[in-house]
C-alpha cells in the first residue's frame, strides 16, 4: 500500500525521530525530501506547496526546535499533516434508518471497479447487520449483469436484474420498487454503466437515474492507479452529478498514490472506502489517521485489532499468550498461525499494521512464497521436532531440507528467525513498556 512513498516517508520519519537536537536546516532538508516524495507519488502540485509551507511553518518555531524531543515533535507534525491532507477524520455512509430505504448509486468510468466494489460492499453492509440488495444498472458493459450476479452469489446477496432491459432508468425505478414492494431490504446499491472516458450522453444518463432512485450517496469509483486523473475525473463528476464521497481501488497495488494524497484537498469529498485486494473482505473504510501511520512506517495497531477480532477465538487467544509467556511456543503452534493469519488477509499487509516490525525483523522480505517455503520445512519435521526444535540437529535438518525441497540452509534460517521471533513475542505479551512503547511509536508521541 502506497510502498514507494511509505518508504520515503518511513525513512525521513525515522531519522528525524532519533535527532535530539534539530536546526531550521535540518527541518527545510526533510520537508524537501517529502516534497520530493509526494511529487514523485503524483501528488497535485498545489497539495504539495500547501502541505510543505504548513508543516515547515509549524515546525520552524521554537515549540518544537527547542523541545526535548524535537525529532519526535517533527515527526507529530508531519503526521497531523498528512491525516488533513487525507481528510482529517473517518467519513461514514449517511444511511437511513432500518424501516426506511437507503440507495446507494455508485457511478465511474469503465474498468475503475464498480461492479466488483458494489459486490464487496453488499458483503461489507450485510455484516454490519443491514439487508441489501444489488442492481445491476449497467446496460453498456458486455456481461456485466452476469458479473455482478455472480459476484451477488458469492457474497450471498440478492441482485435485481432484467436480461432484456435496455433503459436503466426505469430498471433502476423497478428495482427500488420492487425492493420497497418486498419489505425484506434496506439498503439499495445501483451499479450503474461506465464509458472508456468522461463524455456527455453518460453523464445524463447517470442524472437521470440518480433522479429516479433520490440516492442518500452517490459514490465515484476511482482507480488509484490513474493517479491525477482520477482526481480530475472526481472534480468532473461532481460538477456534474454531485458526489457525497469516493471509493478507492486498487489501493494495495504500488501505485504512486497520489489519487488518494489529493482527491480531499482537490475535490473537497472524502474517500469512504478503499479497496485493498480481490476478495469480498479486501474492502476497507478509510480512517485517515491509520493510513497517516501506516504511510511513516508507524503501523496500524488498531486496523490489525479489528482484524483479529473478526478471524481469532477469545479462548485460543489467551491459549496462544499463556505459550508466548511461558516461551513454549513451538513450531507447530506457529505453523498453525499461518493459517489464522491468512484469515486476517494478506501477510504483507498485516506486516504494514505493526509498529517497528520491519525494523525487528531487520528487512527481511515477508510474502507469501517465503511463507509456503516455511511451511514445508515444517510439515517435513515430525512431531516431535516440531515441539521442540533444539533437537533438530545437523543430520535432521539435511533430512527436512530434502522432505521439503529446500536447502539445509534455509532450514537454518527458518530455525534462526523462530528462535528470534519467540524472543520479540515473548518480550512483547510480558512487558507492558514494550507494548506501549509500540503504540507511542504508532501515534508519533
Amino acid at each position: 500500500m502506497l510502498e514507494r512513498i511509505s518508504s520515503k516517508f518511513s525513512d525521513v520519519a525515522r531519522r528525524m525521530s532519533g535527532q535530539h537536537k534539530i536546526s531550521e536546516k535540518n527541518v527545510r532538508d526533510a520537508v524537501e525530501e517529502i516534497k520530493l516524495a509526494l511529487l514523485e507519488a503524483d501528488v497535485n502540485v498545489r497539495v504539495v506547496r500547501r502541505f510543505v509551507n504548513s508543516t515547515i511553518e509549524e515546525a520552524s518555531g521554537e515549540v518544537v526546535l527547542k523541545s526535548v524531543a524535537p525529532g519526535q515533535q517533527f515527526v507529530k507534525i508531519v503526521h497531523d499533516r498528512m491525516v488533513a491532507l487525507l481528510g482529517d477524520e473517518r467519513s461514514d455512509l449517511e444511511l437511513r434508518g432500518p424501516d426506511t430505504l437507503s440507495v446507494i448509486l455508485l457511478l465511474g468510468l469503465q474498468g475503475s471497479g464498480k461492479t466488483t466494489s458494489a459486490a464487496k460492499l453488499a458483503a461489507r453492509l450485510k455484516k454490519e447487520g443491514r439487508r441489501p440488495l444489488l442492481v445491476a444498472a449497467d446496460l453498456v458493459r458486455p456481461a456485466a449483469i452476469d458479473q455482478l450476479v455472480l459476484l451477488g452469489e458469492k457474497v450471498e446477496v440478492e441482485v435485481f436484474h432484467e436480461k432484456e432491459a435496455s433503459d436503466p432508468v426505469k430498471l433502476a425505478k423497478a428495482a427500488l420498487a420492487y425492493a420497497k414492494r418486498s419489505a425484506v431490504f434496506d439498503t439499495v446499491i445501483v451499479d450503474t454503466s461506465g464509458r472508456m472516458e468522461l463524455d456527455d450522453e453518460l453523464m445524463r444518463e447517470i442524472e437521470r437515474i440518480k433522479k429516479s432512485v433520490d440516492p442518500v450517496e452517490t459514490l465515484l469509483v476511482a482507480d488509484s492507479m490513474t493517479g491525477q486523473n482520477a482526481v480530475e475525473i472526481a472534480k468532473a463528476f461532481d460538477e456534474r452529478v454531485g458526489l457525497t464521497g469516493i471509493v478507492l481501488t486498487k489501493f494495495d497495488s504500488d501505485a504512486r498514490g497520489g489519487a488518494a494524497l489529493s482527491l480531499k484537498s482537490v475535490t473537497g469529498k472524502p474517500i469512504k472506502f478503499i479497496g485493498v485486494g480481490e476478495k469480498p473482505e479486501d474492502f476497507e473504510p478509510f480512517h485517515p489517521d491509520r493510513i497517516a501511520s501506516r504511510i511513516l512506517g508507524m503501523g496500524d495497531v488498531l486496523s490489525l485489532v479489528e482484524k483479529a477480532q473478526e478471524t481469532i477465538d477469545e479462548a485460543e487467544a489467551l491459549e496462544l499468550q499463556k505459550k508466548l509467556q511461558s516461551a513454549t511456543f513451538t513450531l507447530e503452534d506457529y505453523l498453525d498461525q499461518f493459517a489464522r493469519l491468512r484469515k486476517m488477509g494478506s501477510l504483507e499487509k498485516l506486516a504494514e499494521m505493526i509498529p517497528g516490525l520491519a525494523g525487528q525483523l531487520q528487512g527481511e522480505e515477508i510474502n507469501e512464497k517465503e511463507i509456503r517455503r516455511e511451511e514445508a520445512i515444517i510439515l517435513s519435521m515430525t512431531i516431535r521436532e516440531r515441539q521442540n526444535h533444539r533437537i533438530i540437529g545437523p543430520s535432521r535438518r539435511k533430512r527436512v531440507a530434502k522432505g521439503s525441497g529446500t536447502s539445509v540452509f534455509e532450514v537454518n534460517r527458518l530455525l534462526k528467525r523462530f528462535e528470534k521471533m519467540r524472543g520479540m513475542l515473548k518480550k512483547a505479551s510480558k512487558n507492558k513498556q514494550y507494548q506501549n512503547k509500540m503504540l507511542s511509536q504508532m501515534q508519533g508521541h
